[in-house]
């Protein structure tokens, strides 16, 4: 199921009342296409901000719903899907990036941002958005989960792997390099 830039460019919708996780684990193609239009456009932000790519974030959006019917397995009702569906759009993000580092295929792009500034300036927003890019993979990831994304450090280094003063100490380096680049973003 390709990004399609109609879906990316609409603001999301309202879920319809009838869902059900259900239904999502059946595979019901109308159920997950109203899933995709729900939540596609938030999910392709993250993902991008988190490998600054367009092309390798349409592919974990992709990814994610791919594979939604057998993920939800693990789903256990608890909390908001919304947050659920966040938390795997990530942890496929950084399993996709892990496997290209292996691989040694990794290339980064950087375009014109295809997220547009909820509000300011949008030439900050850009230049904001360009340095964000240029940080070390480690430190833009745990910015983008703990600043942009909210999660608190403990969440950010159970999925990174990483103990929650590496987490903490690659926030601090992150704020500093781009602090530097484009002043201070507070």
């Amino acid at each position: 199921m390709p990004l399609q830039p109609a879906a990316l460019a609409a603001p999301a919708i309202e879920p319809p009342a009838t869902w059900s996780v259900a239904d999502l684990q059946r595979g019901d193609a109308r159920v997950l296409d109203a899933c995709y239009r729900v939540h596609a456009r938030r999910l392709y932000a993250i993902a991008l901000r988190l490998t600054a790519s367009p092309a390798d974030a349409e592919d974990v959006v992709h990814d994610v719903f791919v594979r939604l019917p057998d993920a939800l397995a693990t789903y256990e009702e608890r909390g908001q899907f919304a947050a659920w569906l966040t938390r795997l759009t990530v942890r496929t993000a950084l399993l996709g990036r892990q496997r290209a580092v292996r691989r040694d295929q990794v290339h980064r792009q950087v375009d014109v941002p295809t997220d547009e500034p909820r509000e300011g300036d949008p030439v900050a927003y850009a230049r904001a958005l360009a340095a964000l890019a240029t940080l070390p993979e480690r430190l833009r990831v745990v910015f983008v989960l703990r600043v942009i994304e909210g999660f608190a450090h403990a969440e950010i280094a159970a999925l990174l792997a990483i103990t929650v003063n590496t987490s903490e100490v690659r926030l601090h380096r992150a704020l500093h390099q781009l602090r530097r680049l484009v002043g201070d973003l507070r």
